[in-house]
């Protein structure tokens, strides 16, 4: 079912310039956009499934943006991978006063239309295609280094407070293992004398292991690259070093899915990272109240 957003709009402009407005070719041109955009997410999804690096581009992307869709990141991922945020149409840049810069390719992205009813009583979604240009493809922009740094001890502290499971030290677990989820415990059982980092990377695998166990027959192994990265997102989205993260090449179990498939996992990743990136932004923002509460009142 065509969407009919913007219909108005354009019509106004045409009549306002004395040109027939002809609905069908605006429909034909609506749908070449929307069919064209859903071939950039094919391919790239194509893409990440034949390379590691193509993939680990893709979780770049997707941490730092991290309230898109899944179809965004892909967008974005194909088109301008170094994007840093915020996008803009043409329009909203000009009217917050800031020139794109010549020559700037648009970004093209996927917005929600009005929701339609299918014959088969199911509901569904029209998408229109969004041209938008990032702040780096503005002429008055200058690259600055102004990340964002998190205390080392509050981010633990976010992860901890607020966890779906309970937690234990354990000394007694095998080599190279720094913390593990069980399932049949409910309780992620995490080694001593860890490093902040270690202890970030170590926990955020298992934490995103607590989060998908819904019921019984969970089993830790089968959802242990998903666990990954989500991992490694959430090290990317809070600054955390990422180094010892390898995806040099992709696990055989996404290769043998279907672009559907595949987009499905990226989709559980997301999810879950977010769930977990919620949990701890509240925890910061109750530990930033309370700071704030008992900062003494300046003297006068």
């Amino acid at each position: 079912m065509a969407n009919y957003d913007e219909l108005f709009d354009e019509q106004e402009v045409r009549e306002q310039n004395k040109q027939p407005f002809d609905m069908d070719e605006y429909i034909a041109r609506k749908k070449a956009e929307r069919d064209e955009a859903y071939g950039i997410i094919e391919n790239a999804t194509v893409k990440m499934q034949e390379s590691g690096e193509s993939f680990k581009s893709y979780l770049d992307v997707q941490a730092h943006f991290d309230r898109y869709s899944v179809s965004n990141a892909i967008l974005i991922f194909a088109q301008y991978p170094d994007a840093s945020g915020p996008m803009k149409t043409f329009e909203d840049w000009k009217r917050d006063k800031v020139s794109v810069a010549k020559g700037a390719k648009a970004i093209t992205l996927l917005e929600p239309g009005k929701e339609y009813e299918r014959e088969d009583g199911s509901k569904g979604v029209n998408y229109n295609v969004k041209k938008v240009f990032d702040i780096t493809q503005t002429k008055d922009f200058k690259k600055t280094e102004h990340e964002i740094s998190y205390d080392e001890r509050t981010l633990l502290k976010s992860l901890i407070t607020d966890a779906p499971c309970k937690m234990k030290i354990n000394n007694e677990m095998a080599a190279n293992t720094n913390a593990i989820y069980k399932p049949d415990e409910k309780t992620i059982f995490v080694r001593q004398g860890m490093d902040g980092p270690s202890i970030f990377q170590a926990l955020t695998k298992e934490l995103a292991q607590a989060h998908m166990d819904k019921g019984e027959g969970y089993r830790h192994s089968d959802n242990y690259i998903t666990a990954y990265c989500v991992s490694y997102m959430l090290c990317k989205r809070y600054g955390v070093p990422a180094n010892g993260y390898d995806f040099k090449s992709m696990p055989e179990k996404y290769t043998k899915m279907t672009t559907k498939e595949f987009r499905a996992e990226l989709g559980k990743i997301r999810d879950v990272a977010g769930d977990i990136s919620r949990d701890m932004n509240r925890v910061m923002e109750n530990l930033q109240r309370s700071m704030a509460k008992s900062a003494p009142e300046p003297t006068r």
